[in-house]
């Protein structure tokens, strides 16, 4: 089922932190009750989607409830066909009970996601960056969103991004950009995150967390 943001259930009491509010835990203080956030990187076609599925599918169990969070350009039939049979082939893997949240470009990922309950999975933040006008990212409100929203006892939140830098360097000033912005971009949420895994050819490696 696919819907728009303001759409989807609203958070329980509790669950949305304040602006300004969010807080900072250490990990070694974290109790049963916070969330948990974790980064999934990986080249194109590593298998990093797959890996984020599979770990909220099996967070959430067989009755859970997950929320994705898409934030590639949706496909109208009029476009590129590659890119609309790869949106597809994503929408065909999701088990029919989670909810999908399309969000278009240039939209506010750290709030859209902050009045979500349960599990959420968010895939992925090189798609939202490419929306950004100029690539231009605030790192500080994304990160203390996200952060705030685990902490602040919202279960489980898996973001998928592309790991920038590991093919040919980009031949145009634009693709430059884009580079250098996810790749600050990853960084800088891998800092605040519990866990972040890195998948090369459908394999995990653990890099431990930032927190």
């Amino acid at each position: 089922m696919i819907r728009e943001p303001g759409d989807l259930f609203p958070a329980p009491k509790g669950c949305v932190p304040s602006r300004g509010q969010e807080g900072r835990v250490d990990v070694a203080t974290r109790t049963e009750a916070q969330g948990t956030l974790t980064l999934v990187l990986g080249g194109t076609r590593s298998g990093k989607s797959e890996v984020a599925e599979r770990l909220v599918g099996e967070h959430a169990g067989p009755d859970g409830s997950v929320t994705y969070v898409a934030t590639g350009a949706f496909p109208t039939g009029t476009g590129d066909p590659l890119w609309d049979a790869r949106v597809q082939a994503h929408r065909n893997r999701r088990p029919s009970r989670w909810e999908t949240m399309e969000l278009g470009p240039g939209r506010d990922l750290g709030a859209a996601t902050g009045t979500l309950a349960g599990t959420v999975l968010i895939d992925s933040l090189g798609a939202w960056v490419a929306g950004l006008d100029g690539f231009r990212v605030d790192h500080d409100r994304l990160c203390a969103d996200l952060r705030g929203r685990v902490d602040a006892g919202c279960d489980l939140t898996v973001v998928v991004s592309e790991e920038v830098g590991l093919g040919v360097h980009p031949p145009t000033s634009v693709g430059v950009a884009f580079a250098d912005a996810l790749g600050a971009a990853n960084q800088r949420l891998a800092a605040v995150c519990d866990e972040v895994l890195l998948v090369v050819a459908g394999r995990t490696l653990a890099l431990g967390g930032g927190r």
